[in-house]
């Protein structure tokens, strides 16, 4: 890209020491295309149940300003609390995806965000973006400090407006993105040039950096197309600060030891409506 400035990956994978063959396919992939995935992770009746959770959640956030953002025409994001989601534990403590955090992010990951998009119908192209500015640790070293784990809510097709992602693209820096996240229009050809779209489904779960440029299609379809969305940092990343995720006593106490030591959310009485602090403005100039 002519335009660009690749960071690029670090010469020396991140590789820790004793990882299994399999940990190591996870960290080339994430440092490679920037997405990977498991096909069946879940069943489909606990994705019913997920499901159910996001609509009901969706309702709810609604009711309150900034409750549900746009991520553009007829697509919204909603940041939720653990215990909204009845499948929590068996999402976080996933052997997958507990292997994925430990080999890439290290073991003490931290689980900053969860929450859910939701493209409807009528829904619109996004611009091209990555989800937030690239860390300094990453420009400086080539190292990735968080991961986004997504779960289709749906068997999607390619009228639902499925995910799209250039792969590789999560080392690419230039002076012309805007806020460091949106690449100027005038590179869009080279991004659809590698593009590949992502056709989930019921059950199946990816993670991939957040930094991959990405986008959001158009949904011609009469279905709404919800994705679960899990955000984990390494120590120090620093992403919990935009998210409001909080649990009760009773909720933390019923945890597991394994998973609450990765829980770096408050505990609080009473649980509350989030409003959401990560707006991505940019997200809301797709075409017309």
């Amino acid at each position: 890209m002519t335009d660009t400035l690749s960071v690029g990956r670090p010469a020396t994978l991140p590789i820790p020491e004793g990882a299994s063959e399999e940990a190591v396919r996870w960290i080339e992939g994430l440092y490679g295309d920037g997405i990977i995935a498991a096909k069946g992770a879940f069943s489909r009746d606990w994705v019913v149940d997920m499901a159910e959770d996001v609509y009901k959640a969706f309702h709810q956030a609604l009711r309150v300003p900034r409750g549900a953002v746009g991520r553009g025409r007829r697509r919204f994001y909603v940041e939720i609390h653990p215990e909204q989601l009845r499948g929590f534990i068996d999402l976080v403590d996933h052997p997958w995806v507990r292997g994925v955090c430990e080999a890439v992010l290290g073991a003490d990951y931290e689980i900053v965000e969860l929450g859910f998009d939701i493209p409807f119908p009528g829904a619109l192209d996004q611009p091209w973006h990555r989800d937030f500015r690239m860390p300094e640790e990453t420009k400086r070293t080539g190292r990735l400090t968080s991961l986004a784990f997504n779960l289709t809510a749906v068997d999607t097709i390619e009228e639902m407006g499925p995910f799209e992602i250039a792969p590789g693209t999560q080392f690419d820096l230039a002076e012309s993105f805007d806020h460091e996240m949106f690449p100027p229009k005038d590179l869009y050809p080279e991004y659809e040039a590698r593009a590949v779209r992502k056709y989930p489904s019921m059950g199946d779960i990816s993670a991939r950096s957040a930094l991959t440029i990405h986008h959001g299609t158009r949904n011609t379809s009469s279905q709404p197309r919800p994705v679960l969305v899990l955000g984990v940092d390494a120590p120090g990343a620093g992403n919990a600060e935009h998210h409001a995720m909080a649990m009760t006593p009773a909720f933390a106490d019923a945890l597991p030891r394994r998973v609450r030591s990765h829980l770096v959310c408050p505990v609080v009485d009473e649980l509350q409506q989030i409003e959401q602090k990560h707006d991505i403005e940019g997200l809301m100039m797709g075409d017309a």
